[in-house]
C-alpha cells in the first residue's frame, strides 16, 4: 500500500476548476481532501494569489514515482507550462511526503526529492494538511517532527497569509480553520 500528501495549487484561469479536476483524476485514490485556501504566492515572483488544498491518497499499485507521475500529468491536462521557476501556474501538483508499505520513502532524486524539501516553511502546505491529518508528522532535516510544530515555528505573516475560503472540493472536510 502506498499513501501520499499531495499539496495542490492553482493561480492561473479557473483555479477551482483546475484543483476540481486533481479530485476528479485521481478518483477513488484521493481518501481526504482538505478545505481551499488562498494564500500570496511563494518565491518572490510577482503574480495572483493561489488557490491551496491538500489531498491524501492511498493506492495499493503506486509507488512514490506513481504519484509524482499523475501529478504531472493533471498538470499537462490543466496546460501547465513550466517557464518560471515559482511562477504563475495552471495547476502545481507536488508529492509532499509518501509511504510504501508502511515506510517513509526518502529520495535525493532531484525530479522527487522526498520528503518535500520546503514543506516545512509553507504554511498554504502545512495548514490544510493538519485539516485532513491533525496527528501529520514530517521528517525534516533527519528529524520526524509534528506539522503542528513546525507550523507554529512559522513566522505569524507566513501563517496569516493562508485564508480561508468558501470554496470547497468533492470530498473536502467542511471547513478550514487550522491556521490559528
Amino acid at each position: 500500500m502506498s499513501s501520499a500528501v499531495l499539496s495542490i495549487g492553482s493561480n492561473l484561469g479557473d483555479r477551482l476548476a483546475h484543483l476540481r479536476g486533481v479530485v476528479d483524476g485521481l478518483g477513488r485514490r484521493a481518501v481526504a481532501v482538505s478545505p481551499v485556501y488562498s494564500t500570496a504566492p511563494w518565491g518572490g515572483v510577482e503574480q495572483d494569489d493561489y488557490l491551496n488544498a491538500i489531498v491524501l491518497v492511498e493506492d495499493p499499485e503506486f509507488g512514490a514515482r506513481d504519484w509524482l507521475r499523475i501529478g504531472q500529468q493533471l498538470e499537462q491536462a490543466a496546460g501547465r507550462l513550466r517557464e518560471v521557476r515559482w511562477g504563475a501556474r495552471t495547476l502545481d501538483v507536488d508529492v509532499v511526503w509518501c509511504a510504501e508499505g508502511g515506510q517513509v520513502c526518502h529520495s535525493d532524486d532531484p525530479e522527487l526529492t522526498l520528503p518535500h524539501p520546503q514543506a516545512h516553511n509553507r504554511a498554504f502546505v502545512l495548514i490544510p494538511w493538519l485539516d485532513v491529518q491533525p496527528d501529520a508528522v514530517l521528517e525534516v532535516d533527519g528529524t520526524a517532527r509534528p506539522v503542528r510544530e513546525l507550523l507554529a515555528e512559522l513566522d505569524a505573516a507566513e501563517r496569516s497569509g493562508v485564508r480561508s475560503t468558501e470554496f470547497a472540493l468533492p470530498g473536502a472536510t467542511a471547513t478550514g480553520g487550522s491556521a490559528s
